[in-house]
């Protein structure tokens, strides 16, 4: 082939690309965490929060307040929808069928998360999490609206859940209440030193806890000289409302009582 011949390709310019990397970005702002990753509580997106919620409930994130924080995601956002759910409230009745739950608990967790939603900012400055109870956030606004807000979330902390329920009806100055002979030992209950109640060890956690819960207010109570009246309710809400209707009939019941003496 003559050099008339030869076939020239055009040179193409190219362009040396500059190593860009200025090290790792900074990670997304999530909750107090452990071991475990709860970044699912702060997830947009249905299909994560659900399964988060799920594999917690499992026992293999524990969490209550990332449950909470993502179930009450779910019912703000309307993200039930996404998940083939008419309401809210079919989302949780469906959920307690799949993982062996009482929806009474998981009401009691999206009430948990609705307050951590509402009071976020308040409740990060002061870094609350998991370790310091948050079984007492549905008992906040309660409490704001008896005392002094900056005094509310100091005793949030600091404040067992007894003392807070207490402390958010106006009761004093959130002293703690006295010891009581009412023991929890592992999944064993204890009246003073003699063992009352041992609980399965195959129970999950939260309804472990509920149990716990239930059997050492009746405890307390007998302690008191006071007497227990099992009710039975619907759910969370309905219990709600019904505290609220039973604690102004007992004032009245007491009020009436003492004028009799």
């Amino acid at each position: 082939m003559h050099d008339k011949d030869t076939i020239r390709v055009p040179r193409v310019k190219t362009e040396a690309i500059p190593n860009q990397y200025d090290g790792p970005k900074p990670p997304v702002k999530s909750l107090g965490q452990g071991t475990f990753s709860l970044d699912y509580a702060n997830s947009e997106d249905a299909q994560e929060i659900d399964t988060g919620i799920r594999e917690t409930i499992k026992g293999i994130r524990l969490s209550i307040l990332a449950m909470g924080i993502g179930l009450a995601r779910l019912k703000a956002k309307g993200l039930w929808a996404d998940l083939g759910y008419h309401s809210m409230s079919k989302y949780i009745e469906k959920l307690g069928d799949d993982t062996g739950m009482d929806r009474s608990g998981i009401f009691n967790w999206l009430y948990i998360g609705e307050a951590w939603l509402k009071y976020r900012a308040d409740l990060e400055k002061i870094e609350f999490s998991d370790e310091d109870g948050p079984t007492k956030l549905p008992y906040l606004d309660r409490a704001l609206a008896a005392h002094q807000k900056r005094d509310v979330f100091s005793k949030l902390k600091a404040l067992s859940l007894r003392g807070f329920i207490a402390y958010s009806r106006g009761a004093g100055a959130a002293v703690e209440a006295p010891p009581s002979k009412i023991r929890v030992v592992g999944n064993q209950i204890f009246v003073g030193d003699t063992l009352a109640v041992t609980l399965a060890e195959m129970l999950d956690p939260a309804t472990r806890g509920y149990l716990e819960g239930v059997i050492v207010e009746a405890g307390e109570a007998l302690e008191a000289g006071e007497v227990i009246l099992p009710v039975r309710l619907y759910d969370q809400e309905e219990l709600r409302r019904f505290e609220r209707a039973a604690e102004k009939l007992k004032r009245e019941l007491r009020v009436n009582y003492k004028g009799k003496k």
